[in-house]
């Protein structure tokens, strides 16, 4: 009877315990994307064809956790998924940024695996982000995501942020990559200039990027170059983007670049429209041409959806 009653009297305790508990951990937001495109795809060599396409949409979850002394524990677990066949490679999911580390007012560490500096440091300039016109298809090679990878950012002052990545290759013979960017934001401006050493074997990168809202515009600049040793010069790609708000629901976008750094001799225009269908969603229109090596082409016609949660 007695253990009887104690068990009774513990049962009625624990929920009070859990609750307070809840009350005092911050619960982790649960965020995610989908972006799926319907387009005729037209690439050389393999004719013409209609695809589904899931644009690097995913699932994720990040938050904080309250530690001693003034700091903030952080962590992000993301991983995208394909909208169209649920095929990534032979996986459901596949792992994106994925980090944990501390935050405070000396600014932020983090560990895992996640976006270089140099990657982040084009902020929006790409308005075809994840699209087929994406800078990485013919304008840059060095928009990597590393493994094995710890940063420190400094905190934000008068606009300024420098950023800085140490990426072990975890093999004697490599040569461990360094990834940095200093960037400023303030109203309507933004600039960064970002460098790469050995993120991607023997090969340095140099990306500078400037953004300017003006009303309803917003124009974008990225210049980069690439110099891989034992090359005889080096590799440059450029791009220009320029966006207009028709109305509240209209965005107008176009894009133009070249580059020798992914492709020889390519050349690669954007046009676009985004309609917004309501907080977090939107439909849009799409069409993308790019040119290399002297007479090859691809080009892309698409309409899709994206929400966002």
């Amino acid at each position: 009877m007695k253990k009887t009653a104690l068990s009774l009297a513990i049962a009625a305790v624990l929920p009070t315990f859990a609750n307070a508990e809840k009350v005092e951990v911050e619960m982790p937001e649960f965020y995610g994307k989908v972006n799926v495109s319907v387009q005729n795809t037209q690439e050389e060599g393999k004719g013409s064809i209609s695809e589904l396409v899931s644009n690097a949409s995913r699932l994720g979850v990040k938050g904080k956790i309250e530690l001693k002394h003034g700091l903030e524990g952080i962590y992000k677990l993301e991983y995208e998924t394909q909208v169209d066949d649920g095929d990534k490679s032979g996986q459901t999911f596949a792992q994106r940024n994925i980090f944990a580390g501390i935050k405070g007012g000396f600014g932020q560490v983090i560990v895992g695996k996640f976006d270089t500096p140099f990657k982040k440091a084009q902020s929006k300039i790409d308005l075809f982000n994840d699209l087929e016109g994406d800078i990485k298809s013919v304008i840059s090679s060095h928009d990597n995501r590393k493994s094995n990878t710890i940063q420190y950012s400094t905190p934000k002052m008068s606009g300024l942020v420098a950023t800085v990545a140490h990426i072990a290759s975890e093999v004697e013979t490599v040569n461990d990559g360094t990834s940095s960017s200093l960037t400023f934001s303030q109203k309507n401006i933004y600039a960064a200039i970002a460098y790469d050493t050995d993120v991607e074997a023997d090969t340095d990168a140099l990306r500078l990027v400037a953004q300017y809202s003006v009303s309803d515009f917003t124009f974008g600049a990225l210049w980069e170059q690439d110099n891989t040793a034992g090359s005889d010069n080096d590799k440059e790609g450029w791009v220009y983007s320029a966006a207009y708000k028709l109305n509240s629901d209209v965005k107008l976008k176009a894009q133009y670049g070249e580059s020798d750094i992914v492709k020889d001799n390519a050349e690669t225009y954007s046009l676009g429209a985004d309609y917004k269908l309501g907080k977090g969603a939107k439909a849009y229109a799409f069409v993308t041409d790019e040119t290399y090596d002297e007479n090859k082409s691809n080009q892309y016609y698409g309409v899709g959806l994206e929400y966002k949660f």
